[in-house]
């Protein structure tokens, strides 16, 4: 082979080595959370065979969040095809501050409903369980979490969710409204800080 042809294929080589660099630096920055592993026993002509069943929470830690289902013969495996599962599922939160959330929230998914309230700086991850897994892996560092009904660690999860796709930031809200974002922010401040408003 000439030494052209060996720089050029070298080249290449690396070409295609640095296109893929960015999605290999955005796949290291997800964080993994096994939320819930599940025995599982289906009856057969020769027995029982024995499953396992993962639940897997993953997210990037700056409002990107997702979960996974994986059932398989051995653990790893489920967990493998839960985290993939779950990458594949994420959704984006509007996160305020890059800390908390823009507002109350609630979330109902079977007999399980949660509740979600902003806090303030050094308030902490207020939640237990499954919706602690859930916020962590999101990236908030101030909620208060609470958790009613079922404690299905699925259905926690999904109704977890439910509350966090309904979370909206002012500049949704201004886009939605034809609104700058200053006029929904000021127009609160104002209302809320007027005398008339403190009176009434």
């Amino acid at each position: 082979m000439a030494r052209g042809e060996q720089q050029r294929e070298g080249g290449q080589r690396r070409d295609r080595r640095d296109r893929n660099a960015p999605e290999a630096a955005a796949e290291t920055d997800i964080v993994e959370k096994l939320v819930h592993i599940n025995r599982v026993a289906a009856t057969v002509k020769g027995g029982r065979r024995f499953s396992f069943a993962a639940l897997m929470v993953v997210g990037d830690q700056k409002g990107r969040v997702g979960f996974g289902h994986g059932k398989a013969r051995e653990v790893p495996e489920a967990i493998r095809k839960a985290t993939e599962e779950a990458k594949k599922s994420m959704i984006r939160v509007p996160l305020r501050e890059s800390r908390t959330l823009h507002h109350d929230g609630n979330g109902r998914w079977g007999a399980g409903k949660v509740m979600v309230r902003a806090a303030p700086p050094g308030t902490g991850v207020i939640a237990g369980g499954p919706m602690r897994a859930v916020l962590e892996t999101l990236g908030v560092q101030d909620v208060v979490g609470k958790s009613s009904g079922s404690s299905n660690p699925y259905n926690m999860v999904r109704a977890t969710f439910e509350a966090l796709k309904v979370q909206s930031s002012p500049r949704q809200i201004a886009a939605k409204r034809g609104k700058k974002v200053a006029d929904i922010l000021g127009r609160r401040a104002d209302g809320a800080g007027s005398p008339d408003a403190i009176e009434g």
